[in-house]
């Protein structure tokens, strides 16, 4: 897979109903950034089978998605991630016996003898396990090395998408960015912007100040003589309109 598209898929009604704040959000982010990959897109959504089903559907279909999922893959009677992978994939969940041991092992080091545990043993066909020891009573697991299924709980979680990046995700990508803030609207960059080769990302702030308007411009390409060429003809138009403006330090 040449350019990943990166998606966080939070499920939890908790989250939305503010009983617990959302981190994985802010870690996936960050993390991603180590290896100068971002973020495509992020969902926060409820526990709900048709809603869960229809944005994997949806995720998996865009070319060269890449899913990080939290929560839902545990046994209590709201986990139904397992089930609406399965069903996304058009598939029927069936038992994994190195996950079935891996569970069986744990129960008889906790003194527990549990059905209901087992039932996490319950995957999509060709699920493979994520880390190769039971941790934390929540056994993950991916699919295509693309589709990556975690526990909501951040301790838990965490710890397996740093592992994620460097197994699958490892090689390092450069993005080169050029950023100036300049004393003037936004509106006079426009035209430029819409211009842009596809390899240039462009972004914009512009900020109404107490001494009238600011505009940030930023931008980034993984080409380095692309992304100075584009800078310059930013610059080009304030020298022209001899325009205030300051470059920031990358």
């Amino acid at each position: 897979m040449k350019n990943p598209k990166f998606f966080a898929l939070i499920i939890g009604t908790e989250i939305l109903n503010r009983r617990r704040v959302d981190s994985h959000f802010d870690f996936v982010s960050k993390e991603l950034a180590k290896y100068g990959n971002t973020l495509f897109g992020s969902f926060v959504i409820t526990d709900e089978p048709k809603l869960i089903i229809s944005t994997i559907k949806y995720i998996a279909s865009i070319e060269d998605s890449v899913i990080f999922s939290f929560g839902g893959i545990g046994s209590t009677p709201d986990d139904y991630t397992r089930q609406c992978v399965a069903d996304a994939f058009g598939e029927k969940l069936e038992t994994h016996q190195e996950c079935q041991e891996l569970i069986k092992i744990r129960m008889v080091e906790d003194n527990k003898i549990s059905n209901y545990a087992l039932e996490m043993a319950q995957l999509p066909p060709n699920s493979e396990l994520l880390v190769k020891e039971y941790i934390g009573g929540i056994p993950a697991f991916h699919l295509q090395k693309r589709f990556f299924f975690m526990p909501g709980f951040p301790h838990m979680s965490h710890p397996i998408i740093e592992d994620i990046q460097k197994e699958f995700f490892s090689k390092q990508i450069k993005n080169y960015r050029y950023t100036f803030t300049a004393s003037c609207k936004e509106s006079l960059f426009i035209e430029t912007m819409r211009n842009m080769p596809k390899k240039v990302d462009v972004s914009s702030l512009p900020t109404n100040t107490s001494n009238g308007w600011q505009t940030t411009i930023s931008v980034v390409s993984r080409d380095p003589k692309l992304a100075l060429e584009s800078f310059e003809l930013y610059i080009d138009i304030l020298k022209k309109d001899n325009i205030e403006y300051f470059i920031d330090e990358v």
